[in-house]
């Protein structure tokens, strides 16, 4: 591609050099340059790109983008001169890839919870609708059923236009996708357009990254602030911040709610722990989802899929037939009839809304036996939250290690032992071993109860000192529970 087309749209300060010359891709680690490479010099959290210019070019780099000119230029290399590279490297990006999130219809959800479920849903539930759909998210990506491995919630802006490009190429017509605080901050969606974002809740996490609330905040409000005039902003009139996102956005605004007053509106007539009936836009529905967290969810995705102007009763009728995404509110019974929870709960918020929903579906006699932890090198004021939610709400608690990364999981666990109120610590327990935390979990437990481990979710693995380890805790859950 020619590097003057490149540029288009894009706010250039100025350039030394030649921008007729052909550009053979876009790259902004230096290692991976190769011969008539653009390279985008953006300043990271860990790094900044301006450090190696010089070795972009020995590795065959043509045109440099940076926010700084170096010192010394040389008269065969083109620069360009921007303000802030990590914005154009997005509008580079989709430039490069013919604008892809242009031809077709590009759904951002963000919040705290429930991200990857409403994806997760509205990609089933369009699927079931027969269209060709793409999935961006935390556990996976998809093309129409093609399965594409992730490992962050928010792609950098070459890959994401990458893969929006095969999924046009493919036909999709449209694609959901999770937007994550940090990926507005770090500007990986610039330069997509969005036909719709969701907001589902915000509570607290991210603050190791954020800072304050208040930031955080802010990054999930840029995502509605930055929509266009014809898309459409979709938020949770019950979430204290709800409103707060719809200030300012140019965006058609559209609510939903279980308690107050909304556009769409739901009430949950029974629930079970395969399932839930739902009154929903004057018409009953069976779902195969379990908790409020979820009929929010469901109302979020329905409310969507309106917007998206879909036939009303046909959406009734795929809803019931979805299921939600791996690792959120996953049921297993033993074979001696206790009943397993994975979920992928890690914030205060999430734990809580988990047992909230055990609580409410479990019987008399039933007690409630959690497994948790806290992820090492993350927000650490959440640990003695997360325990004390976990202490609250339940009969017994095996607090264990998470991703403990680069921490030493005992001094997690101590950290969340704090939070544990004084009144709760006969029945508090502290397992670092996590497979022996669950397998102690399942030993505890008596036909019927309830075993809720929380934390993980879809992860396959566990973060040890920089080294992943397989460990599910599907998997673990299950062999806990056939070697009683």
């Amino acid at each position: 591609m020619i590097l003057k087309d490149l540029l288009h749209a894009v706010p250039v300060k100025e350039y030394k050099g030649q921008l007729d010359i052909e550009v053979t891709g876009l790259c902004f680690d230096s290692r991976a340059v190769v011969d008539g490479n653009l390279f985008i010099a953006v300043r990271g959290t860990h790094t900044d790109g301006h450090l190696y210019l010089q070795k972009a070019i020995d590795l065959g780099a043509n045109a440099l983008l940076v926010e700084e000119l170096p010192g010394q230029t040389h008269e065969d290399i083109t620069y360009i001169l921007v303000d802030d590279s990590s914005y154009v490297l997005g509008l580079i990006a989709a430039n490069y890839y013919d604008n892809p999130s242009h031809q077709l219809k590009l759904v951002g959800v963000t919040g705290t919870n429930g991200k990857t479920t409403v994806a997760t849903l509205l990609y089933n539930l369009f699927i079931g609708l027969s269209y060709q759909v793409g999935l961006l998210s935390t556990v996976e990506n998809r093309i129409s059923g093609r399965v594409i491995p992730t490992t962050h919630t928010t792609l950098d802006p070459i890959s994401l236009n990458k893969l929006l490009r095969e999924m046009v190429d493919e036909g999709c017509d449209y694609c959901f996708m999770e937007v994550s605080s940090h990926a507005v901050v770090q500007q990986r969606i610039a330069g997509l357009r969005f036909a719709g974002g969701i907001f589902t809740n915000i509570t607290h996490d991210h603050l190791d990254f954020h800072e304050t609330f208040d930031n955080y905040i802010k990054a999930k409000k840029k995502f509605f602030d930055d929509l266009d005039r014809d898309a459409f902003a979709l938020s949770n009139a019950d979430d204290r911040n709800g409103a707060v996102m719809l200030q300012n956005t140019v965006a058609y605004q559209k609510t939903y709610a279980l308690k107050g007053l909304a556009d769409f509106k739901m009430r949950i007539v029974e629930s079970h722990f395969d399932g839930m009936l739902l009154h929903l836009d004057g018409q009953d529905v069976w779902v195969k989802l379990v908790g409020h967290f979820n009929a929010y969810n469901l109302l979020a995705v329905y409310g969507a899929a309106i917007l998206l102007e879909q036939e009303t009763m046909k959406v009734l009728t795929a809803i019931s037939n979805i299921v939600g995404a791996e690792g959120r509110f996953e049921a297993l019974r033993s074979p001696q009839g206790q009943i397993g929870i994975v979920d992928y709960a890690h914030t205060p918020d999430a734990v809580e809304n988990v047992l909230d929903t055990v609580a409410d579906l479990r019987q008399v006699g039933q007690q409630i036996i959690t497994v948790i932890g806290c992820g090492g090198d993350r927000d650490k004021t959440k640990r003695p939250k997360m325990a004390k939610v976990a202490a609250l709400k339940s009969d017994t608690v095996i607090l264990t290690s998470d991703n403990p990364r680069s921490e030493d999981p005992l001094q997690i666990i101590r950290e969340m032992e704090a939070g544990i109120p004084a009144d709760k610590r006969k029945g508090v327990f502290s397992i670092s071993d996590r497979k022996e935390a669950i397998r102690a979990a399942c030993h505890l437990a008596q036909p019927g109860d309830i075993i809720v481990v929380a934390g993980k979710g879809h992860e396959k693995y566990q973060d040890i000192n920089g080294v992943k380890h397989h460990f599910d805790d599907k998997e673990q859950l299950a062999n806990a529970f056939n070697e009683q």
